[in-house]
Order: structure tokens, then C-alpha cells, then sequence
């Protein structure tokens, strides 16, 4: 469990941002660990070519056999929409003295050495250093930039102005357990269910204000790999499956085969957070009619509730956006 504890003030100055250098160096992971993010298969599929002429040894190096990446290639955003080479400058101006121990962070507690490759290029750590982050700017160029890049961004802004919403209307219990199924707030303490790490974590945001950050690639909520770093948290964006040529939603009959007629209803009607005796109202039946949908609908993953005051709030999970297409 990785716990931050927010104070008033911190709650006050946590905020949203997306981040290309973000979303380019976790992209990494499709290539290899490919499959795992499914939604984004179909594109990456026809950025293969591009991708095989690039240093791409270099790049799959990058990532480790659980799929961790060097924090030092996602540094935390300096504002809720920077640009890639701004980001980019910041990874370049790593001291290169530090360049083995981000390394070794990433890959030495999984009992992993670190590959044959970066080993190598630590004799030299300021021209490795270079050479990683010219071989990043050349993929972001040639695969990302282009096409990727612009419908990736949009979504990603959706996102941001969807969470404003949320927290706007219902507060910050929902928006965070909104975020991902793996958060949870409690008494001023917001906790992510590491169970990809063992032992407990606490970090004290202390006013230096917590980041979130949308991203197509995690299938939950994470946070750096050193918990001595600005506090942010990555979660799963939401309506990826909107995306242009992305995803297959199922037709609204099929859907109603699937789940049947009253659970579809729900589902179409929880793309925004919604009680109980809410819904009940909306559809014209009884709140324990409800009640019983939803609670096969959360068992099954295809909704989230989180406790709102005194109701509990319901909304479509990434994987309910995913069934309906976002509609």
C-alpha cells in the first residue's frame, strides 16, 4: 500500500495534468509487453515499421520485465498541458552521474540486472544519457507526433475536464475513487493498492501538491518508483475507446443480450455519477431494483461506486466505457 497523506491545503493544490514525455515513454511498454493494453493495439500495429527503424533496442531496453520505466524519463509536469520537447529538456538535464542509480531503481528490485545494453552504455553515462533521450525525441517524431499524438490529446483533455466536474460537483471521495478502483480516500489519506510491490509506503504531500496524470498505458493507478519524488499518481484515462479507429463497442442489442435490457439501461445512463434512488427515478422503478443491477454491475467491473455524504455514487468503469464505446 502506498499511502500520501493531504492536508487541507494539499487537497487545495492537488491538480490535473497530462504529459507527452508521459505517455511516450510508457508507450514503450507496447512494444514490449505487447497485448497488455489492448485498446491501443490496432494503432500501434501500424506504427510498427516506423518504430523498427529507430533505435529501438535501445528503447525496449528501457523497460523491465514488469514493465517498470526510470522515473527520470516521466518527470513530474510543470503545467496541465507542457509540451514534449519542455519535458524532454528536463530529462536531458539529469546530472549524468545519477544516470546508474535511476537505472538500477527501475530494475534491481526485481532481481533484475540491468540489460546487457544500458550496462554497457554506463561507461560512458553522458553519452548514453544523450543517446536515450535522441533515440525518445526520434520516436516521438517519427511514431507519435504525427497522427497518435493529436487524437491521444484530445482525449486526454476530455478527461481533465471531466474530473474538474466531478470534483466540482460531488468532492474529492468521488473523484478519487472515480479515478481508479485501486485508490482509496480515508481521513485525509489516499492509498494505492501497490500489490505490485511489497510493503507499505508514506508519503506526506507537505505542500509541494499532488499531480494526476490521465494515461492509455497502466491498467491502474501508479506512482513513481521512488517515493522520495514530487508527489504524482498515473491512472487509466478515461473514454479511450473513443478514440479514432480505436476500440469495438458492442452494438446496443448485443449489449442488452449480454447483460440484459435493465443493466444496459443503467450502463448508458452512469457515464456521470449517479445515486441509487437517482437512477431509480430516471428508469421508473424501484431504488432495491436498482440496487440489484448495480451491485452485479460492480462485481463484474463494469461500474464504480464511491460514498458521496450520505449516498454512494455510481459511474461506468474503463471497462463499461470500453463495452458501450463511451455512449
Amino acid at each position: 500500500m502506498h499511502r500520501f497523506t493531504l492536508r487541507l491545503a494539499d487537497l487545495a493544490s492537488t491538480w490535473f495534468a497530462y504529459s507527452p514525455i508521459l505517455e511516450a515513454t510508457l508507450s514503450l511498454r507496447m512494444w514490449s509487453h505487447p497485448g497488455v493494453y489492448r485498446l491501443q493495439s490496432r494503432a500501434f500495429e501500424q506504427l510498427r515499421p516506423s518504430f523498427e527503424r529507430l533505435d529501438s533496442r535501445l528503447l525496449l531496453s528501457l523497460v523491465a520485465d514488469n514493465r517498470w520505466v526510470p522515473d527520470f524519463l516521466t518527470p513530474r509536469p510543470s503545467a496541465p498541458a507542457p509540451e514534449f520537447r519542455t519535458e524532454l529538456a528536463t530529462v536531458r538535464g539529469l546530472p549524468p552521474e545519477l544516470l546508474r542509480s535511476e537505472l538500477e531503481q527501475t530494475f534491481r528490485p526485481n532481481g533484475q540486472p540491468l540489460p546487457a545494453l544500458l550496462e554497457a552504455g554506463l561507461a560512458d553515462p553522458e553519452r548514453l544519457l544523450a543517446r536515450i533521450c535522441d533515440a525518445l525525441e526520434e520516436y516521438w517524431e517519427a511514431c507519435l507526433a504525427p497522427t497518435w499524438w493529436p487524437q491521444a490529446r484530445a482525449v486526454l483533455e476530455a478527461d481533465l475536464v471531466y474530473r474538474a466536474r466531478v470534483l466540482a460537483q460531488h468532492g474529492a471521495a468521488a473523484l478519487f475513487t472515480d479515478l481508479d478502483h485501486r485508490l482509496q480516500w480515508t481521513d485525509g489519506v489516499l492509498s494505492i493498492n501497490r500489490h505490485w510491490t511489497d510493503g507499505d509506503v508514506e508519503t506526506a504531500v507537505d505542500g509541494r501538491g499532488l499531480v494526476l496524470c490521465p494515461t492509455f498505458f497502466v491498467r491502474g493507478a501508479i506512482t513513481m518508483i521512488d517515493s522520495s519524488r514530487a508527489p504524482q499518481i498515473s491512472y487509466p484515462a478515461r473514454g479511450q475507446a473513443g478514440m479514432a479507429g480505436q476500440g469495438s463497442p458492442v452494438p446496443p442489442q448485443a449489449l442488452e443480450a449480454l447483460v440484459g435490457a435493465p443493466k444496459a439501461r443503467l450502463l448508458s445512463l452512469l457515464a456521470e455519477p449517479a445515486s441509487t434512488t437517482e437512477l431509480a427515478y430516471r428508469l421508473g422503478v424501484t431504488p432495491g431494483a436498482v440496487s440489484q443491477h448495480l451491485s452485479v454491475l460492480a462485481a463484474t467491473g463494469l461500474v464504480t461506486r464511491a460514498r458521496h455524504g450520505r449516498s454512494v455514487l455510481y459511474r461506468r468503469s474503463v471497462l463499461g466505457d470500453e463495452l458501450t464505446g463511451g455512449r
